[in-house]
C-alpha cells in the first residue's frame, strides 16, 4: 500500500512533466536539459513500477506506448470530419467570399481566420471530463480507425486537459512529423539497410498505422489543432476566441493563425506565406481559411462533403531553374528504363535537388531534353522532382542531344518496347540482370509482399553482388554463418533474418503475387488474383480469358499476368520455390457487403501521372473499393484525383467545385496508406 507521501510524490512529478512537456512543446521554451527531464521521468516511472495500483491513463509513463494491437477497431464520428475544397487562384478566394456574402445577410461583418494548412494526417482527439478517452483518423469522413494507443505517444496531446475543462471536447487536428525528424529517422533506416521514407506526410500515415505503438512513439510525431467536432461546456461565437479557451486547457493550436476583416487582407497574408513558408521545420502547401463566426457557420451550412464556409487556398508547386549536367538511366525491377536528370544542384520547396525524372524516352524528345541545357524543375506534388520544360531560349549551342540507349545500361541487353507502352524494357531476365534483380529481391521482401524484416536495401546489395543470391530461391538456401560474416550483419541478425525468411514460406497467396513483381499487379491487383483463384496452381493454370473476366482487372493487366505464368523460366523458379518449402496460403478477403466499401457510390475521374501507381492500379483499387470509374468530369463527380501534368480535366473539376485528390489523400481515403 503506497503512502500518502508517495502519492503526493507521484502527483508532483507528473504536474512537473507536463509543464515541462508544455514549455518545450508548445511554448517552445525549455527551462530543463532533456537529461533533467529524463530523470524525473525515470523516478516517475520507478515509483509506478513499484506501485502498480498508482498508474492512471493519464500518466506520463503511458505514452511510451504498450503492447501491440492486433488490429485497428471502426469508430464513427458523432460529427462528420468534412473535407475542404481547393483553389489554386486568388480570384476563386474572392468568389468564395463573394458567395459566402450572398448567403449571408447584406449588412452582417463577416470576418476570416486564416490558418497553415498543415501537411500530415487529420485526426480526432476526444477528451471526457477532462481526460484522453479515444482518437481516430478521419478515415472516409464518417468513420475511422481507432488510433487511441498511438496518439498517446505523441507529446503534444495533453493526456489530461488543464484547468476547468469541459465535460465533453473532441478536437480535430493534424498530426505530422517535422523535417528534421524525418532526417533523424531516414538517417536510422539507411544505416539498417532499410528504405528512407520519402516524405513527412507518408512517414506520418504509415507510424499512425502501425500496430505496435512503441514504434510510433519513437517517432516524435506532432500535433496541432485546427478545429472542434461534439463539445459540452465551452462556448464562444467566435472560433477565433474559443481558440484561445482551446489553447488554455493545454491543447497546441497554430501560433501563426490570424484574423482578418477582408478578404483582400487574407490575400496579402496568403502572399506573404508562399515563400515565408519554406522556412518552417514541417511541410505546409497553403492555408485554410474560415468564416470566424460560428453562428453564420451554421447558416452557411455545409454540401455533402465540405463545408461552405471554408476553403483551403494552395500554392501551386514551387518551381525552380538549373542546369541539367548529364542524363542516367535507372532500371528497375520489371526492368523498365527511366531517364533521370543530373542537375546542378538547386534549392526548392525548402530542400536542396539534384536529380529530377525525366519519365521516358517519349517525353525526352516531346520536350527536346539536352545535356547542358537550362531547365524549369517543380517537384510534383511537392514529392518528386521533375523537369517541366526547357529553356530553348537560353542555349547557347553547347547543348548536346540525348539518345535513349539501344542496350541496358546494367547489362548491355538490348532493350525493347512492346506496342502501345511509352517504356523501354531490359531484354534480359531479372537473373542476368543485376539491378532488376536487387529491385525485385526488395519487393519480394517488402512488408506488402512476403515482409523478410531485415532485408533491407544495404543487404541485398550485398547478397546480390557476392553472389549469394541470384533468384528467389536462393534466399531460402542461406544459412546464419554464412550471412553473419556479411558486413554489419552479426550473429543475432543473421538468425533473425533466416527465421524470417523461413515465416516468408507461409504467407497468403495475395502477399506471394506481389512480391513476384508481375508488371501492373500492385497489391489490390494481387488481392483480385487471390480472391479469384484459391491457389498458387489455379492462377498458373489460369487462362486469358479467365483473367479477363475477373471485374477491374482489365485487359492490359490480364494479358500481363497471364504472359509471366507462361514464361518457361517464371515455370522453373516457381517449381524451384515449391521445391523448398513455399507454399503460399489462401487469402481471405473482406467480408464487407458491397454498400459497406469505402468508395461505394463515389464516382472517380483520374488524370495526370501519379507517383506511386499507375493509373491503371488506381483504377483497379478504386473498384475493388466499390467506386465508378469515368473518363470526364461532371457535376456528378465524387473525386478526381490528379496527379503531375494533370490537364483539362483538373481545371473542369476547380470550375464545377468537385473535390480534387493528390495520391497521398486518396491513399488514406481508400485505407492504404
Amino acid at each position: 500500500m503506497a503512502s500518502k507521501d508517495l502519492s503526493k510524490e507521484i502527483e508532483n512529478l507528473r504536474a512537473e512533466i507536463e509543464r515541462h512537456n508544455r514549455l518545450y512543446y508548445l511554448e517552445a521554451a525549455p527551462e530543463i536539459s532533456d537529461r533533467e527531464f529524463d530523470r524525473l521521468m525515470a523516478r516517475l516511472t520507478e515509483i509506478e513500477a513499484e506501485h502498480p495500483e498508482l498508474v492512471t491513463p493519464d500518466s506520463p509513463t503511458q505514452r511510451v506506448g504498450g503492447s501491440p494491437l492486433a488490429q485497428f477497431e471502426t469508430v464513427a464520428h458523432t460529427v462528420p470530419m468534412l473535407s475542404i475544397d481547393n483553389t489554386y487562384s486568388y480570384d476563386e478566394i474572392r468568389e468564395w467570399d463573394a458567395r459566402v456574402r450572398r448567403g449571408l445577410n447584406a449588412d452582417e461583418v463577416v470576418k476570416y481566420v486564416v490558418e497553415l494548412k498543415v501537411d500530415g494526417v487529420a485526426v480526432s482527439v476526444r477528451y471526457e471530463h477532462g481526460k484522453f478517452v479515444q482518437g481516430a483518423t478521419r478515415g472516409d469522413g464518417e468513420r475511422g480507425d481507432d488510433v487511441t494507443a498511438n496518439l498517446r505517444t505523441v507529446r503534444e496531446i495533453p493526456l489530461a486537459l488543464k484547468g476547468d475543462a469541459p465535460d465533453l471536447l473532441e478536437v480535430r487536428g493534424e498530426v505530422f512529423m517535422t523535417n528534421a525528424e524525418l532526417a533523424r529517422i531516414n538517417a536510422l533506416r539507411k544505416e539498417a539497410g532499410e528504405k528512407p521514407f520519402e516524405n513527412p506526410r507518408n512517414s506520418t500515415a504509415g507510424s499512425l498505422k502501425l500496430l505496435d505503438p512503441k514504434i510510433c512513439g519513437q517517432r516524435r510525431l506532432r500535433f496541432v489543432s485546427h478545429g472542434l467536432g461534439e463539445y459540452q461546456g465551452i462556448d464562444d461565437p467566435s472560433y477565433f476566441d474559443l481558440v484561445k479557451k482551446v489553447k488554455a486547457l493545454g491543447i497546441p493550436v497554430s501560433s501563426h493563425m490570424k484574423r482578418y476583416d477582408a478578404i483582400d487582407q487574407v490575400i496579402e497574408h496568403a502572399q506573404e506565406w508562399e515563400t515565408k513558408r519554406n522556412t518552417l521545420d514541417f511541410q505546409t502547401d497553403g492555408l485554410v481559411i474560415k468564416v470566424d463566426d460560428l453562428n453564420q457557420r451554421r447558416r452557411l451550412g455545409a454540401r455533402t462533403k465540405s463545408p461552405r464556409w471554408s476553403i483551403a487556398f494552395k500554392y501551386e508547386a514551387e518551381q525552380a531553374i538549373t542546369k541539367i549536367v548529364a542524363i542516367t538511366v535507372q532500371v528497375g525491377k520489371t526492368g523498365k528504363l527511366t531517364p533521370v536528370a543530373e542537375l546542378v544542384p538547386v534549392r526548392l520547396a525548402g530542400t536542396t535537388v539534384k536529380r529530377a525524372t525525366l519519365h521516358n524516352a517519349d517525353e525526352i524528345a516531346r520536350k527536346d531534353v539536352r545535356v547542358g541545357d537550362a531547365v524549369v524543375v517543380q517537384k510534383a506534388g511537392e514529392i518528386i522532382p521533375q523537369v517541366v520544360r526547357v529553356e530553348k531560349d537560353a542555349r547557347t549551342g553547347d547543348e548536346v542531344p540525348y539518345y535513349f540507349p539501344e542496350h541496358c545500361p546494367n547489362c548491355g541487353a538490348p532493350v525493347v518496347r512492346d506496342p502501345g507502352e511509352v517504356d523501354y524494357r531490359c531484354s534480359n531476365p531479372p537473373s542476368a540482370c543485376t539491378e532488376q534483380l536487387k529491385g525485385r529481391l526488395r519487393q519480394y521482401a517488402h512488408r506488402d509482399s512476403l515482409d523478410i524484416d531485415g532485408l533491407g536495401e544495404k543487404l541485398v546489395e550485398q547478397l546480390v553482388s557476392s553472389g549469394l543470391v541470384r533468384s528467389f530461391v536462393d534466399l531460402y538456401r542461406l544459412d546464419a554463418p554464412t550471412l553473419a560474416d556479411l558486413e554489419r550483419m552479426g550473429e543475432k541478425s543473421a538468425e533473425n533474418l533466416i527465421a524470417g525468411i523461413e515465416r516468408s514460406k507461409s504467407r497468403t497467396l495475395d502477399r506471394f503475387l506481389t512480391g513476384l513483381a508481375i508488371r501492373h499487379v500492385g497489391v489490390r491487383t494481387a488481392e483480385l488474383l487471390a480472391a479469384r483463384f484459391p491457389t498458387l496452381a489455379d492462377v498458373r493454370n489460369a487462362t486469358l480469358a479467365d483473367l479477363e473476366a475477373i471485374p477491374g482487372l482489365g485487359q492490359v493487366v490480364a494479358a500481363s499476368v497471364h504472359e509471366f505464368f507462361q514464361d518457361p523460366d517464371h515455370h522453373q523458379l516457381l517449381d524451384q520455390l515449391g521445391a523448398v518449402g513455399v507454399d503460399p496460403q489462401p487469402y481471405q478477403p473482406p467480408t464487407a457487403n458491397s454498400a459497406d466499401l469505402p468508395f461505394a457510390g463515389k464516382t472517380f475521374v483520374l488524370t495526370g501521372t501519379l507517383p506511386k501507381r499507375t493509373r491503371p492500379e488506381a483504377e483497379v483499387l478504386i473498384k475493388s473499393l466499390g467506386g465508378k470509374v469515368t473518363g470526364s468530369v461532371s457535376k456528378s463527380t465524387t473525386y478526381v484525383l490528379a496527379g503531375a501534368d494533370a490537364g483539362k480535366k483538373l481545371d473542369n473539376a476547380r470550375k464545377l467545385g468537385v473535390t480534387i485528390l493528390d495520391e497521398p489523400e486518396f491513399e488514406r481515403l481508400a485505407g492504404a496508406s
